[in-house]
């Protein structure tokens, strides 16, 4: 069975940072794309960002120049880590697995999907 277990949400005031990871039960972790998704209250679930197996990385406009993402292979383990939040970035965190070779914020393009870290700034 495999699993996505997301951690690192949490409160912080604007401008401040937080790092997310999520640990996958894949036994074929290096051939999948991984990604982060966020939905905040009525709005729909958008991509932030996405790592391909060869680490080439894509992010949405609005986190460009803040948010980073990585993959840690001997961990099967990726992360994203968050500087200079903003209130607009509240929202519920999603992880998720994709097999193939090439990033994608599709939701549609994934397989696997973590349960979520809620991730609250303040202003």
């Amino acid at each position: 069975q495999v699993q996505l277990v997301e951690s690192g949400g949490g409160s912080v005031q604007s401008g401040g940072s937080l790092r997310l990871s999520c640990a996958v039960s894949l036994r074929t972790y290096s051939s999948y794309f991984m990604g982060w998704f966020r939905q905040a209250p009525g709005k729909e679930r958008e991509g932030v960002a996405s790592i391909s197996p060869d680490r080439s990385t894509i992010y949405t406009d609005s986190v460009k120049g803040r948010f980073t993402i990585s993959r840690d292979r001997a961990k099967n383990t990726h992360y994203l880590q968050m500087n200079s939040l903003k209130p607009e970035d509240t929202a519920m965190y999603y992880c998720a697995a994709g097999l193939g070779w090439d990033a994608s914020l599709h939701i549609a393009a994934y397989n696997y999907w973590g349960q979520g870290t809620q991730v609250t700034v303040s202003s």
